[in-house]
């Protein structure tokens, strides 16, 4: 079941490869013995794991990368670039401009500041970093059901850190943060746009509209779902949020999940290139090789590996980010598997079911029962979910609730809806 044309089309480019350094006077790299004994190992090693790649498993935000993104990452690794200057990674430095330049026109920014990142929490620290330094000693604050990246990053850069309440379908309370607001010591706000725990849309339109009176940058975490502003089947309030991501001052997002990359691999974007300034730095051994900037003077990480830029611009080369394309529709196709899961639990006397998907994550719980018990015996079917600890309000509940979870991220979980109900309606009855 395993997807196992990728080997064929990398022998042919590693062939084109070769052909490129054939002015080279003859070289003969160390022979590699015992390859294949160990490569056995490894995949059996690798066979203790959750079959990520089937539709069956519809649990965390796991899922293979591209066939392409595959192959040219490979690949890549013969010549084992470092993105960190153009001494180490001429070609793959230009490739992430490329593709970072075409993420950023994605969000409708033609002027920007960004590179790759070694995923989304390095990604948010650069973003809060900066923060930082343009409202130095001023809070950070995140929704109650943001990531918990961003409270640890609070602590490494040393700020303040508080968490706004979220509404009953997990997003952002506006008018509970204009009451924090109002003290006057908050310097940068985190939207997210796709939690990681519901898949929750915070109101960008309205934090935006409270940054135009208290002054404080928003900062765009769009880890998870920043690329579904290219899907044509959002509801109404995520629609409007994404069609405002433009308007915050950072963003981040992670092509490492929806946009089908090997990890890690994050990308952080500012509006104003100005920010660039705050990076200056000093190297002693690096940076003379041209006079053309270097991804490293504007980014915290150093050694990066130009392996990740490499596929992810393949991979934008075969499926552009346009609207209405194939990489799009992939997109949709998730959204109309997560609603339909959602509709069947929702009609279903069976479970409680608090919050509408806004993208690809569906949550529930029994009304009677356990969910731990419904996620191991659904795991003994080869159907693997996931689990969350949620507010207990949201089901009308005193107490937190254990609930049920599903990332429906690939797009042949539309396809598979029917038999994920099935072996989740015996289990439930079991």
């Amino acid at each position: 079941m395993l997807e196992n044309d990728t080997p064929r089309a990398l022998e042919e480019a590693l062939r084109a490869l070769d052909r490129e350094f054939a002015a080279l006077p003859d070289f003969q790299a160390p022979a590699a013995r015992g390859i294949d004994s160990v490569m056995t190992e490894v995949a059996a090693r690798l066979g203790d794991n959750f079959p990520y790649f089937h539709p069956l498993y519809a649990g965390q935000m796991l899922k293979p990368p591209h066939p392409v993104a595959r192959a040219a990452y490979a690949l890549a690794t013969w010549i084992n670039p470092n993105n960190h200057a153009l001494d180490g990674g001429r070609a793959s430095s230009g490739m992430e401009r490329d593709a970072v330049a075409q993420i950023a026109a994605m969000f409708g920014w033609q002027e920007h500041l960004g590179h790759l990142a070694g995923g989304g929490t390095m990604a948010n620290m650069e973003a809060l970093w900066v923060a930082s330094l343009l409202r130095p000693g001023k809070k950070i604050v995140a929704s109650s059901q943001s990531h918990y990246t961003h409270e640890r990053i609070s602590g490494v850069l040393q700020l303040p850190f508080a968490k706004a309440p979220a509404d009953t379908r997990g997003r952002l309370d506006p008018k509970a943060l204009e009451c924090m607001l109002k003290a006057g010591d908050i310097g940068c706000v985190v939207a997210t746009l796709g939690t990681t725990a519901t898949g929750s849309v915070d109101p960008l339109p309205e934090i935006l509209a409270l940054r135009d009176r208290y002054g404080f940058r928003v900062h765009v975490d769009a880890a998870y779902g920043g690329y579904f502003t290219l899907a044509d089947n959002l509801g109404p309030e995520a629609r409007a949020a994404f069609d405002r991501v433009a308007d915050a001052d950072s963003i981040v997002i992670d092509p490492h999940k929806h946009g089908l990359q090997p990890y890690g691999c994050g990308c952080v974007l500012f509006r104003d290139p100005e920010v660039g300034t705050l990076y200056k730095h000093d190297s002693p051994a690096t940076y003379f090789s041209s006079r053309q900037q270097h991804l490293g003077e504007i980014s915290l990480e150093c050694s990066r590996p130009g392996a990740a830029a490499v596929a992810l611009w393949a991979t934008m080369r075969l499926l552009p980010l346009a609207r209405g394309g194939e990489f799009a529709r992939n997109l949709a196709a998730s959204r109309r598997a997560a609603l339909a899961l959602h509709a069947r639990l929702a009609t279903d006397a069976r479970f409680l079911t608090p919050i509408e998907p806004q993208l690809d994550i569906v949550v529930w719980t029994p009304r009677t029962g356990s969910a731990q018990r419904i996620f191991d015996e659904a795991a003994k079917r080869n159907l693997h979910l996931a689990l969350a600890r949620l507010p207990g309000a949201w089901f009308g509940q005193k107490d937190e609730v254990l609930a049920l979870r599903s990332v429906l991220m690939k797009p042949e979980h539309e396809q598979w809806i029917g038999r994920i109900w099935e072996i989740l309606d015996q289990v439930t009855n079991a």
